[in-house]
């Protein structure tokens, strides 16, 4: 019996260090199923991984959560080749993070595969008393920019899994569809031998270090 490996991509539309839009949050309450109220900003790559069931196979998530600065652009540009999948995160409290999200879709659909399935998520929903964008305005984008939308909160967990699990099963069907070349890892998908599943983010980064910052 053979495991079905996805790589799904996690992409922050974060600019500055002093935004955060809870990305790395997302994937800590995804992988552990917990909250960390103060995460150190994501310097370069990190690393999650978790096993899934869709349609009764297990699958495996790689999930990469790169930097949002400017000064990283170059480097997560390299982690859109290879991906079947990519969550775009804006902070519902923050509309700058909206505001932008045009050029990273942008820049995601030009480094990445034209089959590349992308779930858009507004985090944070938790905050509707600090609410900037409204909901309608994210299933707006969605809608004409042919994405799946979710609000979430990493926080409470609302939608956490299913943002997940969705965009998974989005990639499923694509090859179920034959969309994917199975054969073809530059998909960002392989299909290999059984292996431990995984439910920890693993420590340490991928092309990068930490430094200090919040996380909400």
């Amino acid at each position: 019996m053979s495991h079905n490996y996805f790589r799904l991509f996690i992409y922050s539309i974060l600019f500055q260090y002093s935004l955060c839009v809870g990305k790395s949050c997302l994937l800590l309450q995804f992988t552990d199923k917990r909250f960390q109220p103060v995460h150190d900003l994501t310097i370069g790559v990190e690393f999650g991984a978790r096993m899934i069931t869709i349609d009764g196979k297990q699958i495996k998530l790689q999930i990469w959560d790169t930097a949002g600065q400017e000064s990283f652009r170059s480097i997560t540009r390299s982690y859109y080749r290879g991906a079947a999948g990519a969550l775009l995160v804006y902070d519902i409290t923050r509309r700058d993070t909206f505001n932008h999200l045009t050029t990273w879709l942008e820049d995601a659909r030009q480094h990445s595969n034209s089959n590349m399935v992308i779930m858009l998520i507004g985090n944070k929903s938790d905050l509707e008393s600090r609410r900037e964008v409204k909901k309608e305005e994210g299933e707006a984008f969605a809608r004409e920019h042919g994405l799946i939308f979710m609000e979430t909160s990493a926080k409470t967990a609302s939608n956490v899994e299913e943002a997940f699990i969705n965009t998974a099963k989005e990639i499923y069907e694509k090859i179920q569809e034959g969309v994917f070349d199975i054969n073809n890892e530059a998909n960002g998908i392989k299909i290999g031998p059984q292996h431990a599943a995984t439910n920890a983010t693993h420590a340490g980064n991928q092309g990068g270090q930490q430094a200090g910052g919040g996380c909400c």
